[in-house]
């Protein structure tokens, strides 16, 4: 037995001594690790359109007067760029597939985008006038292309001289055949149409080509120039630094990648996975599992040829429109520094709040990782108020929990639910099984999160069921029949024997057998009973919103604003035995 309902079975217990679970952190502020770590790259590749995002055409613009055009090449397999010697001192233009395009002002939210079609004001075709001659150098080409009226250079690798000089765009083999006889060159020129893998550049909103590159399944890349300071481009409403890839893969509409150096990566998270006026310690904190995620997920999106997405999913990164003095300080003053277990790059994962404790990653997914143990949170305690529905209550009756069961749970076959029990806990009070009992007396077990979550909708682990709810009720020393008054605060002996402030819903004991349980409520509200059922309802109580795996961010907040501790002490607070590591 754990959690609450232990608390009821008093008989147990010969004296039970309330006290907080205070970690001595001044012990653990160790110094950090030297860098026995070393990152395999400096920057990664973040995915802006992939997958079901992929797009016909994709802007891009400098975000100030300091832009000064674009190089275009590629990135070799160590993410160095590599110019071809081609580019432009346009600064607004637009990579789109090398097919019959049309100008749509309005659409992507009024930025404009190309679409596939061949009647608009402005269209771009992909039939082309080609000279035979090739040339070695995109100079070349280029001066010959100067001397023909809409004419502009592809790069096609495949050619022995791969630079060709193109002139004007059709949207016909017809049209193009035509413009040969026309311009004269009947025997000097063809007709050249791409292929699948062909993008074009274009000035934005307009039907002038400035390049076309085509090096089979190689994605194109493009540099900014600046004339001064780092580049900042938009795209899609949104300010990057770095440069980008543009792909077709398998022939479809681009896929459009940011490879961007690790810190500015960084700069682009932390604002949007955490408040950018937060404390200077927690910003911190979360730049280290930011930087460290994001490195230690090389290639997670290696089919969009990228190795994180922009949503949850890996991180949230949108660029620098929310970074503030703040959040770039928090990622310069930690830069180049990792959490490391073993000298290997740990999975810091976050989440919002865990309700007063995390847990084993065994029980919420399925491996068992060192690092990823459960934690008694007393941090959180001090920001309930802050947090909106922190502590949190849901209501089923009978059939309606039974009908969301039914829908959610593969193999569910009870009938309708009597009964609900949380049947077990883990050793930071945490509900990791419930017992569901059918009228007919068959019974079912719901283990780990995900089974947990979907078949009874709560935000975390951290429930009872049929009880009071969190934040309320009565706890007692040694006699059940007499609870401990009522305060705003209670107080254990913490480090060095000081008595320390212990949060309400954070307090544990010691049993007669020496094993230490959460201290808690009762597991009944007036007119509950074992069967979990509270006037009719299933009810269940609980508190805080997310995963709990590793670092509560809300108690990164409390530990640095209210306990003035470092991001030091968060990170190896939240991550158990793991190495803060320089290497820089």
């Amino acid at each position: 037995m754990s959690g609450r309902k232990m608390i009821n079975n008093r008989k147990i217990y010969k004296m039970i001594t309330v006290f907080a679970v205070v970690l001595s952190l001044a012990a653990a502020n160790i110094p950090a690790a030297s860098a026995s770590f070393s990152p395999s790259v400096d920057s990664l590749r973040i995915g802006l359109s992939v997958g079901t995002g992929v797009v016909p055409s994709a802007n891009l613009r400098p975000t100030d007067d300091q832009g000064r055009g674009y190089d275009f090449g590629y990135f070799d397999n160590n993410r160095n760029f590599v110019p071809i010697g081609a580019w432009t001192g346009e600064t607004s233009i637009t990579m789109l597939m090398d097919r019959n395009m049309v100008w749509n002002p309005a659409a992507d939210e009024g930025r404009g985008q190309y679409q596939d079609g061949v009647s608009g004001n402005v269209t771009v075709g992909c039939f082309h006038v080609q000279l035979n001659a090739g040339y070695g150098t995109f100079d070349e080409a280029r001066a010959e292309a100067d001397k023909r009226q809409g004419a502009f250079v592809r790069y096609e690798s495949s050619q022995q001289q791969p630079f060709l000089v193109m002139i004007g765009q059709h949207t016909t083999r017809a049209a193009a055949e035509s413009a040969i006889s026309s311009l004269g060159l009947v025997g000097a020129a063809s007709v050249n149409a791409g292929t699948s893998n062909t993008i074009a550049v274009t000035i934005t909103g307009t039907n002038r080509i400035i390049f076309e590159f085509d090096r089979g399944t190689t994605p194109l890349g493009i540099m900014p120039r600046t004339s001064g300071g780092k580049a900042e481009t938009w795209y899609k409403g949104l300010r990057y630094n770095g440069s980008f890839q543009y792909s077709r893969r398998g022939g479809a509409e681009l896929t459009v990648v940011n490879v961007v150096d690790i810190e500015d990566y960084v700069k682009g998270i932390l604002p949007y996975e955490m408040n950018n006026a937060w404390p200077i310690e927690a910003l911190k904190a979360q730049a280290l599992c930011a930087r460290t995620y994001g490195m230690s997920n090389l290639n997670r999106h290696s089919s969009d040829g990228a190795d994180l997405c922009v949503l949850e999913h890996c991180q949230v990164y949108k660029g620098r429109g929310a970074a503030n003095e703040r959040t770039d300080q928090a990622v310069n003053e930690t830069a180049g520094i990792y959490v490391t277990y073993n000298n290997r790059l740990a999975q810091t994962f976050f989440a919002s709040t865990n309700g007063g404790a995390s847990e084993n990653v065994e029980n919420v997914w399925a491996e068992s990782i060192p690092y990823l143990r459960g934690v008694v949170d007393p941090y959180e305690a001090d920001i309930v108020s802050k947090v909106s529905n922190y502590y949190w209550t849901i209501k089923y009756t009978p059939a309606q929990l039974t009908d969301r069961l039914k829908s959610r749970i593969t193999g569910f076959s009870l009938s309708t639910i009597a009964s609900m029990r949380v049947s077990k806990y883990s050793a930071t009070g945490n509900a990791i099984e419930v017992t569901l009992t059918d009228v007919n007396g068959k019974s079912m077990t719901l283990s780990r999160r995900s089974q947990l979550l979907a078949g009874l909708g709560t935000p975390t682990m951290r429930f009872d069921i049929g009880g009071a709810a969190w934040g309320s009720g009565s706890i007692y020393a040694n006699d059940p029949g007499q609870p401990v008054p009522p305060a705003s605060t209670y107080y254990g002996i913490g480090a060095n024997g000081v008595a320390v402030p212990v949060p309400r819903d954070s307090m544990y004991a010691i049993t007669g057998s020496g094993n230490t349980v959460a201290v808690s409520g009762e597991t009944t509200s007036p007119g509950g009973s074992s069967t979990g059922l509270v006037d009719g309802y299933f009810v269940i109580n609980g508190a805080g919103n997310g995963h709990q795996i590793g670092m509560s961010q809300w108690g990164a907040y409390s530990m640095a604003f209210y306990h003035n501790l470092t991001f030091e002490d968060i990170i190896l607070f939240y991550f158990t035995g793991v190495e803060i590591t320089r290497t820089r």
